[in-house]
């Protein structure tokens, strides 16, 4: 039997991106991970992640919104991206596995309810952090940019920041249910609104 802690933030949202953050970088000293994945949308969480596992052999990688939906949320902020980069920081802007692909196209076009959105809505039970965090984890792994072999930490929020980091057995899309969600580091004890 393992007993660790687990971080329960009384609402989600910026604020417990510091946090979340210190979190991860502990439990990936703790368990040997080298390996990150988050979601940035501007750029910032990875330029604060960059920080947070200043001095730790991980590879992190940032995983931007896809292209086709910045007018409607954001576009990397190519001053962050730069500065995350300068630190080490990959980044992958690429489609999501989950939601806001072709399935989206077809559901706006034709009505119904495709299998990645009913997978999505599931996470959404444990907040929109987790649904993104096993998204991204997903999305970096069919751009050939994580060892497959080895566990890693994915680090996603509600909105803006990031409020979840588990830690997570990463499988290709084609094979998604083999994906384990193994630890929760830290989440949201609230869902937030949106969700």
């Amino acid at each position: 039997m393992i007993e660790r802690k687990l971080i329960l933030f009384e609402k989600p949202g910026r604020e417990c991106t510091g946090p979340c953050l210190a979190a991860a970088a502990e439990r990936a000293r703790a368990l040997g991970i080298r390996q990150v994945v988050l979601a940035t949308t501007s750029g910032q969480t990875a330029l604060e992640a960059a920080e947070a596992f200043a001095g730790q052999e991980v590879r992190l990688v940032g995983v931007h919104l896809m292209a086709g939906v910045w007018a409607k949320y954001a576009a990397p902020d190519p001053a962050k991206v730069a500065a995350a980069e300068a630190k080490g920081v990959q980044f992958l802007t690429a489609t999501h596995t989950l939601m806001g692909n072709l399935e989206n196209a077809v559901m706006q076009k034709f009505g119904g309810v495709h299998p990645g959105n009913l997978i999505a809505h599931t996470y959404y039970a444990f907040g929109q952090g987790m649904k993104v965090a096993v998204e991204v984890a997903t999305m970096a792994a069919d751009a050939g940019l994580l060892n497959m072999e080895a566990e890693c930490l994915a680090v996603a929020g509600t909105g803006v920041g990031a409020d979840v980091a588990i830690v997570v057995k990463p499988a290709y899309s084609v094979n998604f249910f083999d994906l384990q969600v193994r630890e929760v580091i830290c989440m949201p004890r609230e869902k937030g609104e949106d969700n």
